[in-house]
């Protein structure tokens, strides 16, 4: 099984979409950290089985604290760097540059709906202009 690690926007901006499913069915389970599980706990106090949260064994690394990221952020790039994850779900454009300078494959919600419309899981989605993520909308197949 691949190791993913997310970030707390693709989770929430997919929760609020009605799509968080979508997560499951393309990556079995993800894994997030403590600092990712507080941020969601607003709007999901309980997430699925299939998000595992797991703590930071490590100390976070300096690379990561010098990028000067938000706790979600932070402490998912040391997860992932921990477990060597596979894929990295953010949305943060200096967190997915600092992922993508760790070595780490990069996606964010926009990358998720377009991979969950090629294999045929929703028949479209469009950010609404203006909107950003919080904007979604995705229709089913």
């Amino acid at each position: 099984m691949a190791e993913v690690v997310a970030d707390t926007s693709p989770i929430i901006a997919l929760h609020q979409a009605g799509q968080l499913s979508l997560l499951q069915r393309l990556f079995s389970q993800i894994q997030i950290p403590p600092g990712v599980a507080q941020e969601l706990r607003p709007g999901m106090p309980e997430p699925p089985a299939w998000i595992v949260v797991r703590p930071l064994a490590h100390p976070i690394a300096s690379e990561i604290l010098r990028a000067s990221q938000g706790v979600g952020e932070s402490e998912a790039l040391a997860l992932a760097m921990e477990v060597q994850a596979d894929l990295v779900i953010v949305d943060d454009r200096p967190a997915r540059r600092l992922a993508a300078n760790l070595g780490f494959p990069v996606v964010g919600t926009a990358g998720t709906l377009l991979r969950a419309k090629q294999l045929g899981f929703i028949a479209q989605w469009l950010l609404v202009a203006g909107a950003g993520l919080a904007g979604v909308v995705v229709e089913g197949p």
